[in-house]
């Protein structure tokens, strides 16, 4: 056999790198669900004497659970795309389902936050909402664009700030008596047709639009992205508003859940979203990240809490777990980065 037919049959090594990303990312996402689906099947059996996976009511719990971490984690996920983050959207949660819960109260109950305005139209309340969220990402975005402060400092701040709001809006108590109408968002499986609904758009917009094109531009590489003329500035407040609003609309989704709202609302949200959206195969580097990797990693997330309840794990040993969890993911996407220099 000659050199050259040696040559010819052996594949490059650009060759075989291109050979094995044939199959998209989310593959070993999905695989990664499907195994840890299966050890809390086995796990079932073995020491609770029953399946996990064929009982129908936890798993729709767990899809409820996870369309309104699903729905923040889809705004993080752009933010962390362009090489940021945002600490802020589970204070964001709970301020917007404060606020907009006071404005779908009903005139039936006993003491509502503005007793000239109950009974409103489901959609006000919702509107204001979405312009809280909308208010708040605008003001993160505002704060890294212009005063060129870092990411984590501005939504830390927003993170306290919002909290601060949510828990002085009734002085800590908690708003109820909602209307029908607005708390029929949260009912059957609303919640999880609007987390689905956000992700497709979502999906559509970063992979097929100028908007995804340049998003990932400014995550990939900043000083590149600004000479071939994007404008920078208004594209990353664009990109935390649309996190901000995601975040109101998150929290109008729980108060709706709830049929109430508290101050308390989206505690460690941001964490679980952050989590959802780096299980998922979204760097921290940015530049890389898709959303249906991010619904994966929500839904990876949901049932491994569901699972922990399942097997009745300690709530303080699944906080352990989960963090692990978080800097394992870290770890990976770091070797991935490294892997993909070489």
């Amino acid at each position: 056999m000659t050199s050259e037919q040696v040559t010819a049959k052996a594949p490059t090594p650009a060759l075989a790198r291109r050979s094995r990303r044939r199959l998209p990312p989310e593959v070993n996402i999905l695989l990664v669900l499907i195994g840890i689906a299966l050890i809390f099947e086995l796990l079932g059996w073995i020491f609770a004497g029953q399946s996990f996976l064929m009982n129908v009511q936890r798993l729709r719990i767990i899809i409820l659970q996870v369309s309104v971490i699903g729905i923040i984690a889809v705004g993080v996920t752009q933010v962390i795309i362009t090489g940021g983050i945002d600490l802020s959207s589970g204070s964001v949660v709970g301020m917007t389902a404060m606020i907009a819960a006071s404005f779908a109260q009903s005139s039936t109950w006993a003491r509502p936050v503005y007793p000239a305005l109950t009974d409103l139209p489901f959609f006000i309340p919702i509107g204001i909402g979405l312009g809280i969220g909308l208010l708040a990402g605008i003001v993160n975005g505002w704060l890294i664009a212009f005063t060129k402060i870092p990411p984590f400092i501005a939504t830390l701040g927003m993170m306290v700030s919002a909290r601060g709001v949510a828990k002085w809006y009734t002085k800590g108590s908690p708003v109820s008596g909602l209307t029908d109408q607005f708390n029929f968002i949260g009912t059957s499986i609303w919640p999880v047709v609007v987390f689905l609904v956000v992700a497709l758009i979502f999906h559509i917009a970063l992979r097929y639009t100028r908007y995804g094109k340049f998003t990932y531009a400014i995550g990939a590489n900043l000083q590149a992205a600004r000479v071939s003329g994007i404008n920078i500035e208004r594209h990353l407040i664009k990109v935390y508003a649309i996190a901000g609003l995601l975040a109101g609309l998150a929290g109008i989704v729980s108060a709706a859940r709830a049929q109430t709202a508290q101050a308390g609302m989206g505690v460690t949200y941001e964490l679980d979203a952050i989590a959802a959206a780096v299980i998922g195969g979204t760097s921290l580097t940015g530049g890389i990240g898709r959303i249906t990797g991010t619904v994966i990693g929500a839904i990876i997330l949901g049932v491994m809490i569901s699972g922990f309840t399942f097997l009745r794990v300690d709530a303080y040993y699944q906080e352990i777990i989960k963090g692990v969890i978080i800097v394992a993911a870290v770890i990976v996407d770091v070797y991935r980065q490294k892997k993909r220099k070489v």
